[in-house]
């Protein structure tokens, strides 16, 4: 390939990233309160690091994540950590995405786990969407999901896999993006485990543009510890 055909090719491709994830609504940031039942995320609040309580992996007995300050403030170097700010900006691949960690709060739960078979719910201001984002995570391998879209008129069915956190994302994989790349992990004495490498994943689950969306059952199978972070959606104008 002549190498302005290759630079042709790469703008039509960021282009088409680009249109593909346009958003022509303002991102909601989908209230899943009542769900949470997890604190993967060792905080910085009133000067003390407040430890995660149910983590990340090893069925949440095992690490959890920082947040930037919190890491700095236990002597971590150069941390892959949290940002203090859970409002993550927007990118190409996903809307701004509001997580539900904080400094400022050292009692909240922040994610919701589902350990082995399990399930939720939560249902969504009755719109048109064209993009619905799920925050997850899996650990001890990948989660296979089965999603039930409930609409005014109907029900939609459909599986996605998500695969281990450790695990970068496949480029051809248009459902997946990253929330935050490359996060390092620490037990529940807040030591450092590992580095780097692990992410927190956006999983677009595609609801249909021209039906009235209501409600989401997500179902999981025996596979993968799940931590469900946070659920985004973009409505069509």
């Amino acid at each position: 390939m002549k190498p302005k055909t290759i630079v042709l090719y790469a703008f039509s491709m960021l282009i088409t990233t680009l249109v593909h994830a346009q958003q022509p609504g303002r991102a909601i940031q989908i209230n899943i309160d009542t769900l949470l039942n997890a604190r993967p995320v060792t905080t910085l609040t009133g000067g003390k690091l407040v430890t995660w309580t149910k983590g990340i992996d090893g069925d949440g007995q095992g690490d959890g994540y920082l947040t930037m300050k919190a890491a700095l403030f236990n002597g971590d170097k150069d941390p892959h950590a949290l940002p203090n700010n859970s409002f993550i900006d927007a990118t190409p691949a996903h809307p701004a995405i509001k997580l539900h960690y904080s400094n400022s709060d050292g009692i909240k739960n922040q994610a919701r786990y589902v350990s082995g078979v399990g399930s939720f719910g939560f249902y969504v201001p009755p719109k048109r969407y064209m993009g619905m984002y799920l925050s997850l995570t899996s650990a001890e391998g990948g989660s296979q999901l089965h999603f039930e879209l409930t609409y005014k008129d109907g029900v939609e069915k459909k599986d996605f896999w998500l695969p281990d956190y450790y695990n970068d994302i496949v480029a051809k994989d248009s459902c997946l993006s990253y929330v935050v790349h490359d996060l390092g992990k620490w037990d529940n004495k807040n030591t450092m485990v590992e580095s780097n490498h692990h992410n927190i994943d956006a999983l677009n689950i595609y609801p249909d543009p021209k039906r009235i969306l209501l409600h989401i059952k997500v179902a999981k199978d025996t596979g993968g510890y799940l931590v469900f972070w946070a659920a985004t959606g973009v409505p069509v104008k």
